[in-house]
């Protein structure tokens, strides 16, 4: 029996606006850490976006490399990372050489191919190419193979597809290629896996939403999504990268998962129970698989609320969260309300005035994409909802003075 952790979108050094999470990084990593020793792991699969940006910062790398040296046992865990898109290719590869001798494996670029040979540790890579890897631990008697789907941008797909592809051959040209790469390794003998950061979907289902702090994907020719149809028939179980909500896309040909981001890193996410993944393999046979609730970190909410004494009951009874509140009035919010609420509670990242206009207009709804606007463009906003007509220039020219007198303070 082989058991495998698979956990996805860590997007380490990600900031919550002006909050950043290092700290509940670290917590949330080290019980990922303790999850795999508990269950008694023996491979480690790493779906993409493991960084945030392509530019790092150090605190979030020396998390990474401290965090896969503890996974990987000293080396007697194997662990096998992909790209995802918010990853530099050139970066996450760096490191191999060196990571290759703990039983760490690196793979951003579909024209890197991992070596072949045996480790002190007794891992073994018995066979690899472009796309693949197969190997062996001591634990087991039989070979893992894997096929290897890091994102790629639309430049680098169209090279390692080998030709120009028009949107309608994209989804086939794919699946022709893990077909063929399973046709040739990915017998009956041995555990059948695919690694892959792209974003699938079920033939017919509407499309998963993206969360609002990812990148979409935009694959060649602008096709949305891959679908679960173009996995090879011979592959046990997929481990997704790139949505964060944990959720098994479909069950044909087997189970194929998206673990979930270990922290909410949007309010899209609010609410979310975020997961890793536990699954037993042997060859020939289904997978069982479970998801792991994790514990560390701080939820994310949505509140709406329309009197400040609610308000303020809620915040004190819920002090460790983010929240994104949206307060109803019939005007602006005040600045004695604004300061009882920030005062009352320090993780709230939105505070969204909903206007309720008493003369029978739609309310003013904002959300946090609108806070992004510059001063004058909300106070347009707010001048038309409040006295239904545009604010003429004078106006605008004296707010403009205004807001310019504040800003010099």
């Amino acid at each position: 029996m082989l058991k495998i952790l698979h956990t996805a979108d860590w997007h380490l050094g990600k900031r919550l606006q002006e909050f950043p999470r290092i700290e509940e990084q670290k917590l949330v990593l080290d019980e990922i850490c303790q999850i795999a020793d508990q269950k008694a792991v023996d491979l480690v699969l790493l779906a993409g976006d493991i960084f945030d940006s392509f530019n790092p910062s150090h605190e979030a790398i020396e998390l990474l490399y401290k965090t896969l040296h503890r996974l990987s046992k000293n080396g007697q865990r194997p662990i096998i990372a992909i790209s995802g898109n918010h990853d530099s290719s050139q970066f996450v590869e760096a490191p191999d050489p060196l990571a290759r001798e703990m039983g760490i494996f690196f793979y951003s670029r579909y024209d890197s191919q991992i070596v072949t040979g045996k480790l002190d540790s007794g891992i073994e890579i018995l066979r690899s190419e472009s796309g693949f890897v197969e190997l062996k631990i001591p634990k087991c008697d039989f070979p893992i193979r894997l096929i290897l789907a890091p994102y790629a941008n639309e430049v680098s797909l169209k090279t390692y597809l080998g030709e120009e592809n028009r949107e309608e051959e994209f989804r086939t040209i794919l699946s022709e290629k893990w077909q063929k790469l399973a046709d040739q390794y990915c017998d009956p003998s041995g555990v059948n896996l695919f690694l892959g950061h792209f974003y699938f979907s079920k033939k017919g289902e509407p499309l998963e939403a993206e969360p609002e702090s990812e990148r979409p994907i935009l694959h060649v020719g602008g096709t949305q999504a891959l679908f679960t149809e173009n996995l090879p028939q011979q592959i046990q179980y997929a481990a997704l990268g790139h949505l964060h909500r944990y959720h098994a896309v479909d069950k044909n040909p087997c189970p194929i998962v998206y673990s979930s981001s270990p922290l909410g890193y949007s309010f899209s996410e609010a609410d979310q129970q975020k997961q890793v993944i536990v699954i037993e393999a042997k060859p020939a046979q289904a997978v069982d698989y479970q998801a792991i609730p994790l514990k560390q970190g701080k939820a994310l909410h949505r509140k709406t609320f329309d009197s400040l004494a609610e308000t303020l009951n809620w915040l004190e009874s819920n002090p460790y969260c983010f929240v994104e509140l949206t307060y109803q009035t019939e005007h602006s919010i005040d600045a004695a309300t604004r300061r009882a609420i920030h005062q009352a509670h320090d993780g709230i990242v939105n505070l969204i005035p909903q206007i309720k206009n008493p003369i029978g207009q739609e309310e003013l709804k904002l959300t946090a994409a609108d806070l992004e606007k510059d001063m004058l463009s909300l106070f347009q906003l707010y001048f038309k909802n409040e006295r239904g007509q545009e604010a003429h220039q004078e106006l605008l020219e004296i707010f403009k003075e205004v807001i310019s007198q504040d800003s010099s303070i």
